[in-house]
């Protein structure tokens, strides 16, 4: 299993427990506020939690933070930025332009200030910068909220092809017509539980 999350528990309750297998999309829907990002947030160690959360059969706990959010990265709704400029966020950043075209971006967005960017410019840029980094596991909290129908299946459609990679996906989506077109798997979040649901 590439990674084993059990008996996690924190600010949105639990515990929880789930699975996520190599090359898998796991899809988590379920009422607004009830706690989806921060159960994202907490496999991915940002927030306070208790539990054993596992990648590939070793322990998030023996190893330091940094490391484990290298491996496993989680690409919030409403990115943050630390530079002015798009660019240095993109290393390396041949792999950058070689997705720009997939997410039907231009390249001069590279160059362009952050805060000119649309909040959908926004969003694929910050996809975009994770996929480069090469993680294990992503975490992607409502990753086509602020995209279009076609900007979306571009998107999906990248998705799909991280995962023949042997990428996994935990995807949180609002949209239940994309959480048909993705999922390998679903799970629904109601107060203090995960319940997998029949894809």
């Amino acid at each position: 299993m590439l990674l084993d999350v059990s008996g996690l528990t924190g600010l949105p309750g639990g515990p929880y427990h789930f699975t996520l297998a190599a090359g898998e999309c796991v899809v988590i829907s379920g009422a607004s506020g009830i706690g989806k990002s921060l159960l994202l947030r907490m496999v991915a160690d940002l927030d306070e939690n208790h539990g054993d959360v596992s990648l590939h059969g070793v322990s998030r706990a023996s190893m330091p933070a940094p490391h484990w959010r290298r491996q496993v990265i989680y690409n919030p709704a409403e990115p943050g930025w630390w530079a002015e400029q798009v660019r240095p966020h993109m290393r390396p950043a041949e792999a950058a332009l070689a997705l720009l075209p997939r997410l039907g971006l231009q390249e001069k967005l590279l160059d362009a200030p952050v805060s000119q960017l649309s909040t959908g410019e926004r969003q694929r840029m910050a996809l975009i910068r994770a996929v480069i980094r090469e993680p294990r596991v992503l975490l992607l909290d409502e990753p086509s909220s602020a995209l279009d129908e076609a900007s979306t299946l571009r998107m999906e459609a990248l998705l799909a092809q991280l995962t023949t990679t042997g990428m996994g996906l935990v995807v949180v989506t609002h949209n239940e017509a994309q959480a048909r077109r993705i999922a390998h798997r679903r799970y629904v979040m109601t107060s203090g539980c995960l319940a997998e649901i029949i894809v």
